[in-house]
């Protein structure tokens, strides 16, 4: 929409009327008199020439739209976009998530089919980082060892982008739980304000990496850092042999100690998704244990509009201009 900033100027409109009727009217310019006997050679057909007025008529409604445009220029028109939401400063929040081979076993079910460990994350995590509005989001990958895929950003479409591109084995294929808060823990040092929140998820043991996991959740509660462990697996799984189908533990290396350990040293909590349901229920208890900041802040974009109106006044002002010295 367009809003005009100071509009009281729109009172000077009637001013050329008003100087017109109270400033006295300008000498005439007296011209030498001509003595003939009669009019009729310069009689003209219906009296006054109707083509001069209408001209004259013409000029001074061009006038008044110069002195209208000019007004509105100086009432300092703006157009005003639809409000943006800015994004809140009120929370850093990490996601680890554990790419090793073992993230590949298929024994989640999402829409009646069963998919790998990794593509569960995908599909919950990602609706999980939709709904952040207003906090900072980052993600690290990690296996063998940990890169930092996405750096602390309100860019959400953008950390969920890069989650969707994540593949079995592309931090390696070994599980380096303590490098990957480390890593975290870096990360937010560069952030000093708000909470800090690191949600790890892995399906195994530490067998990697420089540091102990439990080291450094001792790290990340001195810099305050809160931790929110997953554990990811079902219990059993079936599997067809050359004797039968057969029930088998599909999470016996996870490591559900640890994972506790570091979650009580930080403040945090360990939760174990068994299914696609239970990890979807620990998304949706996360997302009360560390709700969105709701006081949002929205701007609209504006932009100046008054030199369309001023430059066409100027231009109708030059025209006037010309077609005055044109007649003199």
């Amino acid at each position: 929409m367009i809003h005009f900033q100071w509009p009281w100027l729109f009172l000077a409109l009637p001013l050329p009327l008003l100087l017109r009727l109270l400033l006295p009217r300008a000498d005439e310019v007296k011209e030498a008199a001509l003595r003939v006997p009669s009019l009729a050679p310069f009689a003209l057909e219906g009296g006054l020439n109707p083509g001069r007025r209408t001209r004259r008529r013409g000029l001074l409604w061009l006038g008044f739209l110069a002195w209208l445009l000019l007004v509105s220029a100086a009432a300092r028109p703006v157009w005003f976009g639809d409000p943006v939401e800015l994004p809140v400063n009120g929370r850093d929040l990490m996601l680890a998530v554990d790419l090793s081979g073992s993230m590949q076993t298929e024994d989640f079910v999402l829409g009646g089919r069963q998919v790998s460990r990794l593509d569960a994350i995908k599909s919950i995590a990602g609706d999980f980082i939709k709904k952040r509005a207003g906090d900072r989001l980052g993600l690290i990958l990690f296996g063998s060892e940990a890169y930092l895929q996405t750096p602390l950003t309100f860019d959400r479409a953008t950390v969920n982008d890069m989650l969707q591109e994540a593949a079995i084995g592309l931090a390696g294929e070994q599980t380096a739980i303590g490098d990957a808060i480390g890593l975290a823990i870096k990360r937010f040092k560069q952030h000093r304000q708000g909470n800090r929140v690191l949600i790890l998820l892995t399906d195994g043991v530490s067998n990697a990496g420089e540091v102990a996991p439990l080291k450094a959740a001792e790290l990340a509660a001195k810099e305050g850092v809160t931790i929110y462990t997953i554990g990811i697996g079902a219990d059993e799984m079936l599997v067809p042999t050359l004797f039968g189908t057969q029930r088998v533990n599909t999470s016996g290396d996870l490591d559900e100690k640890t994972l506790r350990g570091i979650a009580a040293a930080t403040g945090g909590r360990y939760f174990r998704a068994r299914d696609s349901e239970q990890l979807n229920q620990i998304y949706a208890l996360l997302d009360k244990l560390q709700p969105v900041d709701q006081d949002r802040q929205t701007f609209r974009p504006h932009k100046e509009l008054f030199f369309w109106p001023l430059a066409v006044s100027l231009l109708l002002a030059a025209l006037l201009l010309a077609a005055n010295l044109r007649r003199r």
